[in-house]
């Protein structure tokens, strides 16, 4: 089989069947290369403006009058937005086509960073800031139309890879913009440099998706396969153990230069020193999350990966008891990557599941395939709404925490405890031997079907 060239009209593609060895090596790698490069732009500017106020609000010194509760509620509300535009974001693909809403969606981004250069300056109201800060969360909802455009366009065998790299290269978004605040501030320069500087990048990735980018017309619009995936219970168990990975990577992205300011007496200057180092690392290990998970298995490596964060998080109630600045960044960077390793490999997991499902149900070849890409593309948006959530909680449990007790340290023995129930459902859900004998329960029923530590 082979794919007709997109018209220079309409970029649309008629047939597409990555499975087939023959088509994948004579034409389909290479487009569905091009796609996954433009997509990484795209997503990869709209994690920027997602989290930009994660970098306005250290600009943001006494003269604009917000407390650290303030701030802390505003990126709390920002990244709460982001996670539920995420759903509508996942099938706007299938309605209007991964290349066109790629253009469509990029240039959305505009409303927000035009709007932050507005209004970004002190004597602007809370309640404005908040308003503002609600419109980045749109850029949050690029990560799943992203991920769901390009999960049709490689096989089975390269997706963990794929999505990994794809969302690898959006979450570098977020160092990104920080570290092109890191020297703004450096330079003496204002937040609206910063949101200046991101206008023209807008415009550049909407032009190049409109250039280079393609639709696949075998994916439908189809309402049914939402209601079919969040009526799976693999869905939302996928969605809390994203919780724990992705919650984590976007949670602590908006928060960390808030802690080390509120906890640690930072200066916005010397935050921003340290702030982009772990969401950098934890962007740059994700495509090895997926490249693991495509090699040992997704659930072994979440499950592992869960004990590190564990690990991790109980070295940072140290060092925020202790008031260890040099441990605790430390620690804290080593969390970042261990969040993003576990984004790859809980990712990997999404589409091998539903592949197996389909295996159990008797299907075989294409039919297979359409079956467990129908529904892994579609519960992806509600796996990373879901997840995104955990960035809200993160947020709202600092706030708490400075509220109730003047640290961090609060917040950080809750999210020990949810790491370790995380641990719990990836073994107990995934892993678990099946009861050898007598009645089978659900979970060694499933272990039984699907070969779910492979997936």
């Amino acid at each position: 089989m082979t794919a007709p060239a997109p018209t220079s009209r309409s970029r649309w593609i008629q047939e597409w069947d990555p499975e087939d060895e023959t088509f994948w090596n004579a034409t389909g790698e290479k487009i569905a290369r091009r796609n996954l490069a433009f997509s990484v732009l795209s997503e990869h500017i709209g994690f920027s403006i997602w989290t930009m106020w994660s970098v306005l609000v250290l600009f943001m010194g006494p003269e604009y009058g917000l407390t650290p509760a303030d701030k802390f509620l505003l990126t709390s509300m920002v990244t709460l937005v982001g996670a539920v535009v995420r759903v509508p974001y996942t099938f706007a693909v299938a309605l209007f086509g991964g290349r066109n809403w790629t253009i469509i969606s990029a240039g959305l981004l505009l409303i927000p960073t035009v709007a932050a250069f507005a209004v970004m300056k002190p004597g602007t109201s809370f309640d404005t800031f908040l308003l503002v800060g609600l419109l980045a969360g749109i850029g949050g909802g690029n990560f799943a139309s992203s991920m769901t455009n390009i999960n049709a366009f490689f096989p089975l065998k390269k997706k963990g890879w794929a999505l990994g790299l794809n969302a690898g290269g959006g979450n570098i978004g977020v160092p990104v913009i920080q570290l092109v605040a890191l020297a703004i501030i450096g330079a003496s320069g204002g937040p609206r440099v910063l949101l200046g500087i991101y206008i023209p990048l807008i415009l550049v990735a909407a032009a190049l998706a409109a250039l280079f980018m393609d639709n696949l017309a075998t994916v439908k619009n189809d309402t049914g396969a939402a209601l079919d995936a969040a009526r799976d219970a693999h869905t939302w168990i996928m969605s809390f153990l994203y919780v724990g990975t992705f919650g984590s990577f976007i949670g602590y992205a908006f928060a960390f230069g808030q802690v080390l300011q509120v906890q640690f007496g930072r200066t916005p200057l010397q935050a921003a020193y340290l702030t982009f180092i772990g969401p950098l690392l934890g962007s740059l290990i994700r495509p090895v999350g997926g490249w693991l998970a495509d090699r040992y298995g997704g659930a072994r490596i979440t499950l592992w990966n869960y004990v590190g964060m564990a690990a991790a998080t109980g070295l940072l109630i140290v060092a925020s008891i202790d008031g260890s600045l040099p441990l605790f960044v430390t620690v804290f960077v080593v969390l970042f990557v261990l969040s993003g390793l576990g984004n790859g490999s809980t990712y990997k997991m999404i589409p091998g599941i539903f592949q197996a499902k389909a295996l159990a149900k008797g299907l075989t070849g294409e039919a297979a395939v359409a079956y467990g890409r129908r529904l892994s593309g579609a519960s992806m948006g509600l796996i990373g709404a879901v997840g995104a959530l955990g960035g809200v909680g993160i947020n709202l449990a600092f706030r708490q925490s400075y509220l109730s007790y003047g640290s961090g340290t609060g917040a950080f023995v809750a999210f020990l405890a949810f790491y370790g129930l995380c641990f719990a459902v990836t073994w107990a859900v995934y892993l678990r031997r099946p009861a050898a004998e007598g009645r089978p329960t659900a979970a060694s029923e499933a272990k039984a079907q699907l070969s779910y530590a492979e997936v």
